[in-house]
């Protein structure tokens, strides 16, 4: 059966105004020298013209006036996308206040990761494709420079529409630096060498709409119910996922897996992508072999989960999607290929 084919937004062109919202944290409020660098990428590198909000830089801003700005960018006829700053830990509380209809009325690219997968689930619930990666903070002012693979991921999401493969690349990193001191900004974080992707079930080709995002922030999706569909309406999808810098264990990845099995989602997935799990942050600095054991460990949590609930489903564990930098950006809603004979994913922007 071939797969429904999703609802693309218009995409935006060179000179196009594009929003930059704080959905979550407004750590440009904290740390404006940084968000200052990430906007210069949007405008030299990207050639867009990028649009503040009034809760752009307000810490502390209520999800009310935070899902205003939301809807005035998506219904403003003159914003072409909207980018997320940086996630953080509470847009479930913004979307109680959001008017669902605004959004779907307006659809445009909507770029932003973590905490965004609120955002992300509601567009998808929309039928209206979004695109899962990025932040300014976080990429666009990363250490070095913005890093080419996440550059060119991000301009097709915002103005591609071709099918691309989706490879892994020769070094990676989950360092960060430290925003306060603008020093750590000038070179690269330590660099470390691609270990590989793990595959399983790698016989078939399934194509289908991505679902997914954040894990942690599935579970509080899940247990709202707010735009939540039945069980049937995930089937075929391949579902996307990737934890975050709160580097939850082996025991909390498997029972957050085995959440999305006993609703049923997992079951009903035509594959799993599992994103290279972020192991070391500055509350936790694991030491390189640690972290590597950390990822070991997590992997080997997702395949028993699969194990228990889904033997059959292809599954692939390492792709660069989530916290770990870089970080291709990939549609959401949109249609993913997990090509297990020839070991690569493609993705449709």
């Amino acid at each position: 059966m071939e797969p429904v084919r999703p609802t693309y937004p218009p995409k935006a062109r060179p000179g196009d105004r594009v929003a930059i919202l704080s959905p979550s944290w407004a750590g440009p409020g904290v740390f404006p020298a940084v968000h200052e660098r990430g906007l210069a990428v949007v405008r030299d590198r990207l050639g867009l013209v990028p649009v503040e909000y009034p809760t752009t830089r307000e810490v502390g801003a209520s999800p009310a006036a935070r899902a205003r700005d939301l809807e005035a960018a998506f219904a403003d006829p003159g914003v072409a996308a909207v980018l997320a700053t940086i996630g953080g830990d509470d847009q479930i509380t913004v979307l109680a206040h959001l008017d669902p209809g605004v959004l779907a009325a307006h659809p445009k690219p909507f770029v932003g990761y973590s905490d965004n997968t609120n955002l992300l689930n509601l567009l998808f619930d929309l039928g209206v494709v979004g695109y899962h990666g990025g932040s300014t903070l976080v990429h666009l002012a990363r250490p070095g420079g913005v890093h080419p693979a996440h550059l060119a991921s991000l301009a097709r999401a915002l103005c591609g529409r071709e099918w691309v493969p989706l490879e892994p690349l020769e070094r990676f990193s989950d360092r960060q630096p430290d925003w306060a001191d603008p020093s750590t900004l000038e070179a690269e974080l330590e660099q470390f060498d691609e270990p590989g992707w793990l595959w399983r079930n790698a016989e078939r080709v399934v194509t289908g709409p991505s679902w997914g995002g954040n894990l942690e922030v599935l579970q509080w999706i899940l247990a709202v119910g707010r735009h939540v569909r039945p069980v049937e309406a995930y089937r075929g999808v391949v579902l996307v996922l990737e934890t975050s810098e709160e580097m939850p264990s082996d025991r909390e990845v498997y029972r957050m897996m085995r959440t999305l099995s006993e609703r049923g989602i997992l079951g009903v997935a035509g594959a799993v992508v599992v994103a290279k799990a972020k192991a070391w942050s500055p509350a936790r600095p694991l030491a390189p072999e640690a972290a590597r054991a950390y990822r070991e460990s997590q992997a080997a949590a997702v395949l028993a989960a699969l194990e228990a609930y889904a033997p059959t489903t292809p599954v692939v564990i390492g792709p660069d999607l989530g916290h770990t930098d870089p970080q291709y950006v990939i549609p959401y809603g949109g249609l993913l290929t997990v090509d297990g004979p020839v070991r690569r994913l493609w993705a449709e922007y």
